[in-house]
């Protein structure tokens, strides 16, 4: 069984204030860095921030191998103690972070150590550049991170007690209450708390998989570093309609319904995900009634306003506007086939092709890169022009957008450069609304 070092750290630059975090994944054994993730909260705590930064480790560790072993070094006395079940969690932020953090590794399968800040320089300094890159507007990149080359290799250790097996109850309330009134930990100077990444990736953390294995999110690309910030589209899928859970055609040319109960607790979830990292600056979204609810709920959240923009909206299914996949074959057998095997076919009665719905996606795409030169803006929209884009991104045959599946108010992400590349760095993340 593999055995994983998960070292973490977060910080808030005003506590609460300008938060992020920053984690590092590395071989028990070797010492060997296997994966680095970062990201900027927006504004909250320094305990949320490194509560955040446990999180994104471990389920960095996970996508690496979800039967290993994890040993957690951190600088975070509370993290550790609360997490070992030593000290009680009172903070309402922190409850739900320490519960998923809980739940990423069996009972048993992971073990927390407490480090001076000193042995935790590499997710300080990963976490630090982030910050800084998020206070600048631009995201963090893993290919011109330094903080592996800054710092040495993790060593292997043995587990030592984190400290006392019991404490009175007054001094854990003691400290539980300092540290969640928003106090900074001692030997952390306001200066020098962490950050982290601003890509939009909101509803995920961004990790850097180093080796054979890969993490959550790849790594920005090979673009120069002089081509300044890209613009970044955070691809968010409406909620559920009443049509979604049944698998029905609903396009542009049907009933255009709205969101129904489970689809507005998704957007409003999302929007939770979506405020705690503090990357979106503008709010885009397809004409239709479910993407523009879905785009007010997080939009409100965010303090933003809604753009309109008709190019987002999703393809024309002609008749089969309303019908399962399995009516549609029984009713335009023939129809379905040709759709299936080419993209200029277009549904029955006159609906869009995939080639005319990808003509329209690319012309929306190029309008709101040169719009939004240097910004991250979420997109709201529907199943093709998402795929669409992340087909486009690829350089991927028509045929890729059979090959995807893409749920409910998910998530994805893409850059694009000034040279006119891209880089898909994100793709249907629903750890959100979970």
């Amino acid at each position: 069984m593999r055995e994983f070092i998960v070292e973490a750290d977060g910080g808030s630059r005003g506590n609460p204030g300008p938060a992020g975090y920053g984690a590092v994944v590395s071989d028990a054994a070797t010492g060997e860095t296997l994966a680095e993730a970062a990201e900027y909260l927006g504004a909250t705590t320094n305990n949320v921030a490194e509560y955040s930064g446990l999180l994104a480790g471990l389920r960095a560790a996970r996508e690496l191998d979800p039967q290993a072993t994890v040993h957690v070094r951190m600088d975070s006395k509370l993290v550790v103690e609360q997490m070992s079940g030593r000290w009680k969690i009172k903070h309402p932020a922190m409850k739900p972070l320490a519960a998923e953090a809980a739940r990423v590794f069996p009972p048993g399968r992971v073990t927390y150590e407490w480090i001076p800040r000193e042995r935790n320089k590499h997710a300080d300094r990963l976490a630090n550049e982030a910050m800084d890159a998020g206070r600048r507007g631009e995201p963090w990149s893993a290919s011109a991170s330094r903080a592996a080359l800054d710092t040495p290799a993790a060593r292997p250790v043995t587990p030592e007690p984190s400290g006392p097996s019991e404490r009175s109850e007054g001094g854990a309330d003691a400290m539980v209450s300092r540290a969640e009134a928003g106090s900074t930990p001692a030997g952390k100077a306001a200066d020098d708390v962490r950050a982290a990444q601003a890509v939009a990736t909101p509803g995920t953390e961004t990790a850097a998989a180093r080796g054979p294995a890969s993490a959550t999110t790849p790594s920005s690309g090979w673009a120069p570093a002089d081509m300044g910030p890209p613009a970044t589209f955070v691809l968010l899928r409406h909620g559920e309609t009443p049509l979604t859970p049944q698998k029905r055609f609903s396009g542009s040319g049907g009933s255009d319904p709205s969101l129904s109960d489970a689809g507005r607790e998704q957007a409003e979830r999302t929007a939770a995900a979506l405020a705690r990292r503090g990357t979106v600056q503008a709010v885009v979204a397809s004409p239709l009634a479910r993407t523009r609810e879905t785009a007010g709920i997080v939009a409100a959240r965010l303090g933003l306003e809604v753009s309109v923009e008709e190019g987002l909206r999703e393809t024309d299914f002609g008749a089969w506007e309303g019908l399962t996949f399995a009516e549609v074959r029984e009713r335009h057998p023939e129809d379905l086939n040709a759709w299936l095997s080419s993209p200029d076919a277009e549904p029955t009665g006159g609906g869009e092709s995939f080639a005319d719905t990808a003509t329209r996606v690319a012309a929306t795409r190029d309008k709101l890169t040169a719009a939004y030169a240097g910004r991250t803006v979420l997109l709201v929209t529907h199943v093709t022009p998402i795929k669409t884009l992340i087909r486009l991104a690829l350089g991927a045959p028509p045929e890729a957008l059979f090959r995807m599946e893409l749920s409910a108010a998910s998530l994805s992400a893409v850059a694009y450069y000034a040279d006119g590349n891209a880089s898909v760095r994100l793709f249907n993340e629903t750890s959100h609304l979970r």
